[in-house]
């Protein structure tokens, strides 16, 4: 192992555009992964039998076939019917659907969490329906979502290297291509797997910094150290000085 070449792979421009990739299609995914999700979560609770059947066929079939014959399938079946997208849109169709699949039951999940008694006291109070889905629930509801969101975040990091058999210049498929040249394949699949933990790693922090933010038990833990324990803190500080 040389890692000296590790280095030379990590600042090399083409594992950058590969990661900053991987990074991109991670993000585009996510995000429409989840408005798709809460799209199928509020057709579920409307409980209409319509709803129902469109809402039970997708899970079905999202969630009942692997993400790789799903972004093969876009890839080469929608030109058939005419439909021809890039490698790159059709990657991040694929896995958003997929991960809307999933992302739909985390959502109604968390909207089912907030109290009825709440909806019903918003709309005693001239509240819309709007208003009160916007004002009282997706603001509890979320912070009961984000943990196993920041969770799938995660988990689509490590799926977007599937959309390299569709030759998506992603991470994975830059560290093979440059391994291929010279059968250094231990230095490039190294290089690679230090940039997917760095961007793991970075999206865990991020994920605790919001729960952190958004948990009304730990603001208030937070207040009670500025204004007491870290003048007392400081206070120690200079006394050992």
């Amino acid at each position: 192992m040389s890692l000296e070449l590790v280095l030379e792979y990590m600042v090399s421009p083409a594992f950058v555009e590969g990661a900053l990739m991987t990074l991109l299609l991670t993000l585009c995914s996510i995000v429409c992964g989840v408005a798709v999700g809460l799209v199928i979560a509020l057709l579920q609770d409307t409980k209409t039998k319509i709803g129902q059947a469109l809402t039970t066929l997708y899970l079905w079939l999202f969630r009942g076939t692997p993400v790789l014959f799903q972004i093969i399938f876009i890839y080469n079946v929608l030109p058939s019917f005419g439909i021809r997208l890039s490698a790159f849109v059709s990657g991040v169709l694929a896995l958003s659907l997929n991960e809307g699949a999933y992302m739909a039951e985390i959502v109604r999940s968390g909207l089912q969490a907030v109290k009825t008694g709440q909806r019903v006291a918003g709309l005693a109070l001239g509240m819309t329906r709007g208003q009160v889905l916007r004002f009282i629930v997706i603001p509890q509801a979320a912070r009961i979502v984000l943990p196993p969101m920041g969770n799938q975040l995660i988990g689509m990091l490590k799926l977007s290297a599937l959309v390299s058999v569709i030759a998506v210049q992603d991470l994975l498929l830059v560290a093979n291509q440059i391994a291929s040249a010279n059968f250094r394949y231990f230095e490039a699949l190294t290089a690679a797997g230090i940039y997917y933990l760095a961007m793991t790693t970075v999206f865990m922090m991020l994920q605790m910094a919001l729960e952190r933010a958004l948990d009304p038990k730990a603001r208030r833990k937070t207040r009670k150290w500025t204004l007491t324990q870290r003048l007392l803190s400081v206070s120690n500080e200079v006394a050992t000085r």
